[in-house]
């Protein structure tokens, strides 16, 4: 594990570290603090000091699953690490495709890039700090009375990470996705997708295919199953 006290990415450095052949499997880069943190669809993803800022690299094998399929990987995982801090939350839930909500307010955020035969994951949590943002709520491990370093959350993280990205390659996505499916909100909660295409569509969860698809029941019945996109409850 390396950790430096600033950098624009976590995602960016190691990207560029596997493009020069400097980055094995299972190398974890935390950052105390990033200048130009990214999430998913381009948002910026502000970073103080006091969370946790983190990325890892997953080196793809011919016999590995679908590559986008390690959202959920990660997703099950930072699940399971951030119960071990938060083991009374009745609230924790995950969103698809892997973010981790708290009373429905935004935790962590992920985004997953190629960078040639690897994927690389990052991944942000709100430890001691949650912004404020207009289009959704968020919330932190200090709010809920869980303050923890972000060197021992990302130690608990990576040690769960590896355990479930050894199930991934030695038995596929159905475990991780049952794993997902028992730690996501119910299913019958109303979803609004924002597609990539500016449109959007509202229906009820109704589970993930057998590929890790979103699946919402529409008001006609008829079943949608989402591929990509942005979720927020109803």
């Amino acid at each position: 594990m390396r950790v430096v006290a600033e950098t624009g990415s976590t995602n960016a450095d190691l990207s560029a570290l596997v493009g020069a052949g400097l980055a094995s499997e299972g190398l974890w880069l935390r950052a105390e603090r990033q200048t130009a943190g990214r999430g998913r669809l381009g948002r910026p993803w502000v970073s103080p000091p006091g969370n946790c800022y983190a990325s890892t690299v997953v080196c793809l094998r011919p016999t590995d699953p679908p590559a986008p399929t390690l959202a959920f990987v990660a997703a099950v995982a930072l699940d399971d690490a951030v119960r071990v801090y938060l083991p009374q939350a009745a609230g924790l839930a995950l969103k698809w495709p892997n973010d981790l909500l708290v009373d429905g307010a935004k935790l962590s955020g992920m985004l997953l890039e190629r960078a040639g035969d690897a994927v690389v994951i990052g991944i942000g949590v709100n430890i001691a700090h949650h912004p404020d943002l207009a289009d959704r709520a968020t919330t932190s491990l200090a709010a809920h009375g869980a303050p923890v370093a972000p060197d021992a959350f990302l130690e608990t993280l990576a040690e769960g990470f590896a355990r479930w990205l050894g199930r991934w390659r030695g038995e596929g996505l159905a475990p991780i996705r049952q794993r997902w499916l028992d730690r996501a909100h119910p299913l019958g909660t109303a979803l609004t997708a924002r597609l990539p295409d500016g449109g959007s569509v509202t229906g009820l969860f109704d589970g993930l295919d057998s590929d890790g698809a979103l699946l919402l029941r529409l008001a006609d019945g008829t079943r949608h199953a989402m591929h990509a996109g942005d979720v927020l409850l109803a």
